[in-house]
């Protein structure tokens, strides 16, 4: 007589096989650690630019000196919404590590890199990439020759903000106003010195007779 059983029904996994393999369990944390608040140090100032490049230095310490990688991810142009100051900020992608920091100076100047239409070098005389300041020739290669010249352009444009501001605050400093309230306080310290004199040989007098 032929088996008449349904091979099927044979091989099904029973219900409560199911459950188990299904079954995903939920453990407590045995260390609850709490939410902590993380500062870039980029809160206090406002984002004038923002571009995906890779920066190089010139590695003149090396025999012979050669241009370095020194990272690839996002240059930024940021202005300290109090003071006024504006710096070029640079993070490695994933690390986030610092591979540029320094301020924007008057006296800085791109140029092209071996007449690259995507690439500059500039010289920076305090670069706090590596916390101890230190000048460096940096380079920098965007992925193509549009978003090298918005950089310029917006870079040029910092730089002549941060001239003017430096020009208005020495023109503020010598201005007669201030001179005259300099003179002003001069005048008054002498005055209170000339006085602590007179009140010590006073004193020195009474004290004799």
């Amino acid at each position: 007589m032929a088996d008449t059983k349904d091979p099927k029904v044979e091989n099904e996994t029973p219900v409560e096989n199911t459950d188990e393999t299904n079954h995903d369990p939920h453990f407590e944390p045995i260390v609850s650690l709490p939410e902590q608040e993380i500062r870039t140090l980029e809160e206090d100032e406002e984002e004038l630019f923002k571009m995906r490049a890779k920066l190089f230095r010139f590695a003149s310490e090396n025999d012979p000196p050669e241009w370095k990688e020194r990272g690839t991810g996002d240059v930024k142009l940021l202005k300290h919404k109090e003071k006024g100051t504006i710096r070029l900020l640079m993070r490695r992608d994933k690390t986030l590590k610092i591979c540029a920091n320094h301020c924007v100076t008057p006296s800085m100047e791109l140029k092209p890199n071996a007449g690259s239409d995507r690439a500059w070098v500039w010289n920076t005389y305090a670069d706090y990439a590596d916390e101890a300041p230190k000048p460096e020739l940096l380079a920098i290669r965007f992925l193509n020759a549009e978003n090298a010249q918005k950089f310029k352009a917006k870079f040029e444009e910092c730089r002549n903000e941060v001239k003017e501001k430096e020009a208005i605050d020495v023109t503020e400093n010598d201005s007669p106003d201030k001179m005259a309230k300099k003179l002003e306080e001069l005048s008054v310290k002498e005055e209170s010195e000339v006085q602590d004199k007179e009140d010590t040989k006073q004193e020195k007098t009474e004290e004799k007779q």
